[in-house]
């Protein structure tokens, strides 16, 4: 890569670095709305690769930057401070070489319209080269560097879960495993890993879940095989284990509520023949579920809605199954979304707790007597999980739980009086809660 696209690249990834520590944006949607057409398809995947690599370091980076930066930079010149976390983590934890790197870095100042800034570009990361060891040594110590986390969500996590906070924080920053659910509809895993395996790639099967296959290398879904025709989808295992804990079973009505993207609805699809209704507040997303069932060759019906006015989209026939994969902090999957560990506030998990409890209020009555809801996040905070399974179990006393224990995989558990918690690395997958709960 010459140095005028690795400038143009960098100075990309600095505005979604930017977008994100300073705006507040998700990345996805920021990767979403970025102006990188002119780049190649080469370049693009640098750019992304470029993003999410400096978000895991950014709290390292920014503690490095307080050592090497001699003043802080205007409020307008801020995207500079992330055009130098960019090329911090070149120089850390890439293998380019650091000329290469400082070059690229230095010339990406004129792509940000700051080529004023680009001496003290220049002055920083060859600073960094210099003193190397020292400034390493500097901030060490400091929560942000070692576990490469705000230390607002450090706190948060340390109070949560006082015994496992520090496995949670170092899952979270390993690179994640490939997950795929295989379409038993369409092939047993054991073929399909036989025609895996005839590619000379190598994969894992998870014993205690039927279609759970882990790929020991990632790969992209257009090498996968059967992908484009629904013989395999990609899905975390601990994802995989909401459909197969909610047990449908032929003829029966099911709710999936907060349906996109779309995966837990295929897989409740594939285990049986159901008449599915899948919910979303929003249209653009619920469309991923409809390119997902279209791939899958299943069919439900796609309602955009609100779950708190049903009025608005639901027929008034009762359901025998209700999936609620309620919004959540995303704390469990924040190796998959680096950008998360930077738009989390302490205050957000109280607001997504009345959320949680405001939709599962409103899917109740939804659901017929001896009918079964499953509660899941993809959350560790107790306060969106166990905390709003006790409150609503204590005002609904047709509510009952149903025990998930046997069901759930040895070691994959984190201790909760209700429902269960599983904890990202456990297993090797993401962190999730789930609650089943019956209607008497």
């Amino acid at each position: 890569m010459g140095t005028d696209a690795g400038a143009a690249a960098r100075a990309r990834a600095a505005e979604l670095v930017h977008a994100v520590v300073v705006q507040g944006r998700n990345l996805d949607t920021a990767l979403a709305s970025a102006e990188l057409d002119s780049l190649s398809c080469r370049d693009q995947a640098f750019v992304k690769a470029l993003s999410f690599g400096t978000l895991r370091v950014h709290a390292r980076n920014a503690c490095l930057l307080e050592e090497l930066l001699p003043r802080p930079l205007r409020r307008r010149d801020r995207v500079v401070h992330a055009l130098l976390s960019v090329g911090l983590h070149g120089l850390i934890d890439m293998s380019t070489a650091d000329y290469a790197v400082v070059s690229a870095t230095v010339a990406a100042t004129a792509q940000l319209g700051r080529p004023q800034l680009r001496g003290l570009v220049n002055a920083v990361l060859r600073r960094y080269l210099r003193e190397a060891d020292a400034l390493q040594a500097a901030v060490a110590n400091r929560p942000a560097v070692r576990w490469q986390h705000p230390e607002s969500l450090i706190d948060a996590l340390r109070e949560d879960w006082p015994d496992h906070w520090q496995a949670v924080l170092a899952a979270a920053n390993r690179p994640p495993p490939m997950w795929l659910r295989i379409n038993r509809r369409k092939s047993g895993r054991a073929a399909w890993l036989e025609r895996w395996r005839a590619g000379g790639a190598a994969a894992t099967l998870a014993e205690t879940l039927p279609a759970a296959v882990r790929l020991d290398q990632p790969a992209r879904v257009d090498d996968l095989p059967g992908f484009a025709t629904g013989v395999c989808s990609v899905q975390d295992a601990a994802a995989q284990l909401a459909a197969e804990l909610l047990e449908p079973a032929d003829g029966m009505r099911v709710l999936d509520a907060c349906a996109a993207p779309g995966g837990k609805t295929g897989h409740l699809l594939e285990l049986a023949d159901v008449q599915l209704t899948a919910v979303d507040q929003s249209a653009q997303r619920l469309k991923r579920v409809g390119d997902n069932l279209q791939r899958l060759e299943l069919t439900a019906e796609l309602r955009v809605g609100d779950l708190r006015e049903p009025d608005d989209w639901w027929d008034g026939k009762l359901f025998d199954r209700i999936l609620l994969d309620a919004p959540c902090s995303a704390t469990g999957v924040l190796r998959r979304h680096p950008d998360i560990r930077f738009l989390r506030r302490t205050a957000d998990f109280a607001e997504f707790a009345a959320l949680q409890a405001a939709l599962l209020d409103s899917v109740w009555p939804l659901l017929r007597p001896g009918g079964r809801l499953l509660y899941a996040t993809c959350s560790v905070m107790r306060r969106e999980n166990e905390a709003v399974i006790a409150g609503f179990l204590g005002t609904h006393p047709d509510a009952r739980e149903l025990p998930l224990g046997p069901r759930i995989p040895a070691g994959w558990q984190g201790p909760t009086p209700v429902g269960t918690q599983l904890l990202p690395g456990a297993g090797d997958t993401d962190g999730f809660y789930y609650a089943l709960i019956q209607r008497d």
